[in-house]
C-alpha cells in the first residue's frame, strides 16, 4: 500500500508530507482547494508525462517521493525482482524530478528507471478510477478490457496476442510470396533466357581485369619491343657507352685510387655491386623481350571478347568486372522462383497451423468470457439495484465478431446492455441510460471490477459526481467496504461518503507572505464533524448541522 507522500513546489503546493493508513481515506475541501493536485503528483511519480508547466512559480524543479509497502504486494514483489530492482526491505521508493527545461528524471529504489518502467510498476500497485470513468465505458474496448480482467484472462489473452502475432507476420510474407509466385512466370522466362545467353559466352571463366591487362600488352607489342631494346643496349650491349661499360671504367679508376687511399675501397665495393646489379637488370629485361610475341590473332579475339563483355554490361547495367557476380544472383533468383511454389505452401502449412492455434485459444477465451460475464453481470446488477435503480439490471453480451479474420483480442465482440425499467429489454448502455444512471452504473462496474483484483491501492476522483442522498451513503458504504481488505482513496464533495471514511484527509488554500498555497491536513473527531457539517450545506454551521454531522459519523 502507499506509506508516504512528499511532494515539493509543484503547482501551488510548496511543500507538503503526508502519511497514509490502510482502510478507506477521504478527501475532501472547497471547489479549487486543489484536491486534484495530490491526484497529479501521484501520475507523475507513477509513469504519466511532465513538463516545466508543473513547476511552481519562483523554483527551478518540482520533485515526487513515494513509498510503498510491498507486504500486500507480490506482483510489485516479483516485478521489481525480475528487474533488479529489489532492495531487501519490503518497501519501494519512486521518485520523480520534473526541470525547468521540461525534461524529467525517475528513480525506483534509488536506481534510475524509465517511464515504461514506471507504469508498468505503477500498474502492480495502484489503480486509478478516474471522474469521467463512465465515459470510457461506453467504449467497446473498455468493456472488453472489464471483463477480461475481472475474468482473470490475462495470462490466456497474451498467448493469444503472440499466437496472433506470429500469425500476421507469416500471413504477410505468404502474401508476399503468392504475389511473387504470379509474377514469376514472365520473370522466370527472362531469367533463363538472361543466364543461357552468358553461359554460351562462358562468361564464368573470362576475368575482365586479366583480358584488359592482356589486351593493352598485345596492342603495344611492338613498342614494348623497340624500347626494351634500347634499354638493353644503353645498359649492358653497347661495349663501349653502355652503363656496365661505363661502371667498368669507374670500377678500374677506384682500384687505383684505394691502393693510394684505402677508404676509397667501400665506394669501389658499391660500384662493383651496381654493375652486377645493372647486368641482372639488362639480362632480365632480354629475356622477357625475347619471350615477347606478337599475336595479332589473339590481339583479335581479346578486342572482340572485351566488346561482348561491355555490351553484355550495358544490357545488364552493370560494371563489365561484376558479369560473374550478376550471373550468380541471376541464378540465386531463379532457384528462388522455381522453388517458390515449395515457399508458398510451407508458409500456406505454418498460416493453418498458427491459426488452428489461435482458433483454439480464442474458443477458450470465449468460454471464460461467457463465464466471466455471468458472475459480473450479477454482482454489477446487485450493486446497480443498491446504488437506486431497483428494476436495474446489467447484461454482458458475449458473441463472435461478423469477421472471423483473427484479432489480437480474440474472436468475440464485448457489449454492455442495460435495462432500467422492467419489461424493456436491454439496450446498449448510451442508449438507454441518462447521465445520472450511467454514473451509478459505472460506479457499480468499478466497485465490482475490483472485487477480483489484487491491487493494493484503488483510488476514486469524484466518481460519486451525478448521486445523493440515500444512494450516495450506499456508495460510501461500498468502498468503505473496499477498504477493509486494502488501501482506498475517495476524492469527494458528497457528505455521506466522507462520513464513512476510516480517515480525513481536507484539503485547503492557504496565504503564506501574499502567496497562495494548498496545504493537505489529517482530521480529528471533532474537524471532521465541522467539515462534514460544512459538506452538509448552508453558510452558517448550526448546532443543528453539527448534531446531524455527528449521526452521520456515528452510523460510519
Amino acid at each position: 500500500m502507499l506509506c508516504n507522500l512528499t511532494i515539493k513546489d509543484l503547482a501551488v503546493v510548496a511543500s507538503l508530507d503526508l502519511n497514509f493508513e490502510p482502510g478507506l481515506t477521504v478527501l475532501t475541501g472547497e471547489t479549487g482547494a486543489g484536491k486534484s493536485i495530490l491526484l497529479t503528483a501521484l501520475g507523475l511519480a507513477l509513469g504519466e508525462r511532465a513538463d516545466a508547466g508543473y513547476i511552481r512559480p519562483g523554483a527551478n524543479k518540482a520533485e515526487i517521493n513515494l513509498a510503498f509497502d510491498l507486504a500486500d504486494s507480490g506482483e510489485a514483489r516479483n516485478w521489481l525482482s525480475e528487474n533488479d530492482l529489489l532492495d531487501e526491505e519490503e518497501t519501494c521508493f519512486i521518485r520523480r524530478v520534473v526541470s525547468l527545461d521540461g525534461r524529467s528524471k525517475a528513480y525506483i529504489n534509488n536506481r534510475p528507471a524509465t517511464l515504461q518502467s514506471l507504469q508498468e510498476l505503477a500498474s502492480k500497485l495502484v489503480e486509478i478510477h478516474g471522474q469521467h470513468a463512465h465515459l470510457h465505458l461506453l467504449q467497446a474496448g473498455e468493456q472488453r478490457r472489464i471483463l477480461d480482467e475481472s475474468s482473470g484472462n490475462r495470462a490466456l489473452l497474451e498467448r493469444l496476442a503472440a499466437v496472433f502475432e506470429n500469425w500476421r507476420v507469416v500471413n504477410s510474407t505468404l502474401e508476399a510470396a503468392a504475389r511473387l509466385a504470379q509474377e514469376g512466370a514472365a520473370r522466370e522466362e527472362l531469367l533463363r533466357y538472361q543466364i543461357e545467353e552468358m553461359e554460351q559466352h562462358d562468361i564464368e571463366s573470362l576475368d575482365y581485369e586479366a583480358l584488359s591487362e592482356e589486351q593493352t600488352l598485345q596492342a603495344n607489342v611492338g613498342r614494348i619491343l623497340t624500347s626494351g631494346q634500347a634499354q638493353v643496349e644503353l645498359l649492358y650491349d653497347d661495349d663501349s657507352h653502355s652503363v656496365n661499360a661505363q661502371l667498368s671504367q669507374a670500377v678500374h679508376a677506384l682500384d687505383e685510387l684505394a691502393h693510394l687511399a684505402p677508404e676509397f675501397g667501400e665506394i669501389r665495393s658499391l660500384l662493383d655491386e651496381a654493375k652486377i646489379q645493372v647486368k641482372e637488370a639488362a639480362l632480365e629485361l632480354r629475356h622477357r623481350l625475347d619471350k615477347l610475341e606478337a599475336d595479332p590473332q589473339r590481339l583479335i579475339w581479346l578486342d572482340d571478347t572485351l566488346g561482348l563483355l561491355h555490351r553484355l554490361a550495358r544490357k545488364h547495367q552493370v560494371a563489365p568486372q561484376s558479369l560473374r557476380e550478376h550471373l550468380a544472383g541471376l541464378r540465386e533468383e531463379l532457384d528462388g522462383i522455381e522453388h517458390g511454389s515449395e515457399r508458398v505452401g510451407e508458409l500456406q502449412s505454418e498460416a493453418s497451423r498458427l491459426q488452428a492455434e489461435y482458433r483454439q485459444l480464442a474458443a477458450e477465451l470465449s468460454a471464460r468470457r461467457a463465464q466471466g460475464a455471468e458472475r459480473l453481470q450479477s454482482r454489477i446488477s446487485a450493486i446497480v439495484r443498491e446504488l437506486g435503480m431497483p428494476q436495474g439490471e446489467l447484461r454482458i453480451q458475449v458473441h463472435a465478431l461478423a469477421d472471423d479474420t483473427p484479432t489480437p483480442h480474440g474472436s468475440d465482440q464485448i457489449e454492455f446492455l442495460v435495462s432500467a425499467n422492467p419489461g424493456l429489454p436491454p439496450r446498449p448502455l448510451g442508449k438507454v441510460a441518462s447521465g445520472g444512471e450511467l454514473s451509478r452504473i459505472s460506479l457499480a462496474i468499478q466497485v465490482a471490477a475490483t472485487d477480483s483484483k489484487t491491487t493494493p491501492t484503488l483510488i476514486f476522483d469524484e466518481v460519486d459526481t451525478g448521486i445523493g442522498g440515500g444512494v450516495a451513503e450506499i456508495v460510501g458504504q461500498k468502498l468503505r467496504t473496499l477498504g477493509s481488505d486494502r488501501q482506498v482513496f475517495c476524492v469527494t464533495h458528497l457528505h455521506q461518503v466522507a462520513a464513512q471514511g476510516h480517515h480525513h484527509l481536507l484539503v485547503e488554500k492557504i496565504s503564506l507572505d501574499g502567496h497562495t498555497q494548498t496545504g493537505v491536513r489529517g482530521l480529528g473527531p471533532d474537524q471532521r464533524k465541522r467539515e462534514i457539517a460544512r459538506m452538509l450545506g448552508g453558510v452558517k454551521i448550526t448546532e443543528q448541522t453539527l448534531a446531524h454531522a455527528a449521526e452521520l459519523l456515528g452510523l460510519s
